[in-house]
């Protein structure tokens, strides 16, 4: 299971509704890159992929393919602002390492 914190999923609305076209949800997903292995892609999608794990919370679906599940179970996405710029943050019990970035991760 994927949590998003409250900051996560208001940030997700706010985006949603500030979006030029229809949205259904956010993807997430995981790719190699990064400066430890493997990145997070996150982005708004107007479909889904019938392969897709949904994640429902307070209205907002969130999207997960097959591959990504894998890496994502258990985290946590949280959306923080701060100082030193706002984003999503991700505490994934499965990283065995991570960049100083929080955007990638081993």
């Amino acid at each position: 299971m994927i949590n998003l914190t409250d900051s996560a999923l208001n940030a997700v609305r706010n985006a949603i509704s500030a979006a030029d076209k229809p949205v259904d949800g956010l993807r997430i997903m995981v790719e190699a890159g990064g400066c430890a292995g493997f990145k997070y892609n996150l982005g708004l999608v107007d479909q889904i992929d019938p392969d897709d794990t949904v994640i429902e919370r307070d209205g907002v679906r969130v999207f997960i393919d097959m591959q990504s599940h894998e890496h994502l179970a258990g985290t946590t996405i949280d959306f923080v602002v701060a100082l030193e710029g706002s984003g999503f943050t991700f505490e994934n019990p499965n990283a065995k390492a991570s960049c100083g970035c929080g955007k990638s991760f081993a």
